[in-house]
């Protein structure tokens, strides 16, 4: 089947751009810009990738550059998703040397912070290349940047887990013990969503998992089991619901998680400890 690339929509790019923009030039400008270049100088612009990874971001570059409203040419040289090398120049900005200033940085911002992640995200999906298992993102992202930090792990390979608390039903360890148990949450679900909602129950041992098959939902979460636990419940399970392995998950476990033949692996590594890709903005004189 053919996967399509994945994508942001404008609405939710263009504020949050202008937010960052408006954050950065506050409300006298860019004043040492103003102060050094004419109104009407030129340039061009270089965004170079100093290291090796994934890109993911240049939406929202582009429409840093786009905000500024002085008519910038923003010359993409890759693609979101796309793998590059140490040295390789990614983007072009023609125009205004005063507007590719004073937006460089969030665009920069965006753009080094989601490949980033992109970058990390793809370490993990390489990690379990042959396995079966999808390498997943959880809820534990920046505020405000959900949205995006979801898009560039797809970007890296991943999947994406549910966006917020209103796209899914996980019935966790605090539900049942307030519910009363697995059965208790599981029904006081059903009850409550409609037909189209999917139900997910958290557990941590063998004998839960037992009780959470016998009612047919249709994923679990298995927290923080070992490998022997999850080869039990994969074995246990004989492909009755989807497996999500989930818990103490690094680039040096993920592989062995994923040969116990679990369906997902969810971490926020992939978005919470992954560092930024060293991307710069350069001037190019000799286009000048």
């Amino acid at each position: 089947m053919k996967r399509y690339p994945p994508d942001l929509p404008a609405v939710l790019i263009t504020p949050a751009v202008a937010a960052a923009l408006a954050e950065d030039l506050g409300a006298a400008g860019d004043i040492t810009t103003l102060a050094t270049l004419a109104p009407d100088a030129t340039a061009v612009a270089v965004m170079n990738s100093r290291q090796q990874g994934v890109i993911a971001g240049l939406k929202l570059a582009r429409a840093a550059f786009d905000a500024m409203q002085a008519g910038l040419v923003f010359e993409a040289l890759v693609a979101d998703g796309d793998v590059v090398r140490a040295g390789q120049d990614i983007a072009r900005i023609s125009g205004n040397a005063r507007a590719i200033m004073s937006a460089e940085r969030v665009a920069l911002n965006y753009l080094c912070h989601m490949s980033g992640i992109a970058s990390h995200t793809a370490r993990f999906v390489a990690a379990v290349a042959g396995t079966g298992a999808q390498v997943c993102d959880t809820r534990k992202t920046t505020p405000g940047l959900r949205a995006f930090e979801k898009y560039a792990v797809r970007c890296g390979g991943g999947a994406n887990h549910r966006f917020g608390l209103d796209d899914a039903i996980l019935i966790k360890d605090n539900h049942i013990a307030v519910a009363g148990g697995v059965r208790a949450a599981v029904a006081q679900a059903r009850a409550y969503a409609g037909h189209l909602v999917a139900i997910e129950v958290e557990v941590d041992r063998l004998e839960q998992l037992s009780e959470a098959l016998e009612l047919g939902v249709a994923a679990l979460l298995l927290d923080n089991m070992s490998n022997a636990q999850l080869r039990a419940a994969v074995a246990l399970n004989a492909g009755r619901a989807k497996l999500e392995a989930s818990g103490g998950v690094t680039l040096e476990t993920v592989a062995a998680i994923a040969a116990t033949g679990v369906d997902y692996i969810s971490t926020s590594r992939i978005t919470m400890a992954a560092g930024v890709l060293d991307i710069g903005l350069d001037i190019d004189l000799a286009a000048g």
